[in-house]
């Protein structure tokens, strides 16, 4: 029985960025192309500076490029407005970021419920049994109510994974997911993180320094001098099981 083509759900098409710095131009993305299809794990690294979350930025409709195309779950991102791009992100991404990004005076609980409160189909009784169910499973029953200043880094990431796939997003964008994080709390959050993937089918895009962490992707790309180089070591992490 023939197997079915793999869908694209990112792509882009000579993509550039440039920063003006006063009168000189920098060049930080130089006609990338790059394909990602469906449920796969992506790993983009690079030195400090190098880009990487500018490509991130781009590909997760959240920047417009100065050249180029970017293609993302079937929406052509890099000629929409900022109303539509938002709209892209409501309806097809979740992010992760090494900074959490949780608002600091609401709950656990109020912090995943965010995403769904900005949906047009949004029902209280019905959004709030989802965001408990989603801490449930990565393991915060008994923080739902308490506030990100009394949670520790690692539950507080674990609530920012959460918020990312509460909606059941076709994407999971995650910018350092680990930065901010001591060795074995970061190892705990890369198990869940890999395991919320593939219990989900979402396709992962991610943003690290951590060679270890990129080596448990499918795929690993790394930005040089504005280039994208793609490593030809590739391995099934999306069939492993992982226990947290």
């Amino acid at each position: 029985m023939p197997q079915l083509a793999e869908k694209t759900i990112i792509q882009t098409q000579k993509l550039s960025q440039v920063i003006q710095i006063h009168d000189q131009r920098l060049h930080v993305l130089k006609s990338i192309d790059l394909k990602i299809v469906e449920k796969e794990q992506v790993a983009i690294t690079g030195r400090s500076g190098s880009g990487k979350s500018t490509l991130l930025g781009l590909l997760a409709a959240l920047d417009q490029p100065f050249d180029g195309e970017v293609h993302l779950c079937g929406h052509a991102i890099h000629s929409m407005t900022e109303e539509q791009r938002a709209k892209v992100r409501l309806e097809n991404i979740g992010f992760v970021f090494q900074s959490f990004q949780l608002l600091p005076h609401l709950s656990a609980l109020d912090n995943v419920l965010l995403p769904m409160r900005l949906q047009s189909a949004y029902r209280y009784t019905e959004a709030k049994e989802k965001a408990q169910n989603m801490l449930e499973r990565v393991g915060l029953v008994r923080q739902m109510s308490q506030t990100p200043k009394v949670l520790s880094g690692g539950e507080q990431q674990r609530v920012a994974i959460a918020r990312a796939l509460v909606t059941e997003p076709k994407v999971v964008f995650a910018d350092e997911p680990t930065g901010n994080l001591d060795q074995d709390t970061a190892k705990e959050i890369e198990q869940l993180l890999f395991q919320m993937n593939h219990e989900l089918g979402t396709t992962l895009v991610l943003v690290t320094h951590d060679q270890k962490l990129a080596a448990q992707c499918q795929r690993q790309l790394q930005l040089e001098d504005g280039n994208l180089l793609e490593s030809t070591h590739r391995n099934a992490v999306s069939d492993l099981k992982m226990d947290v």
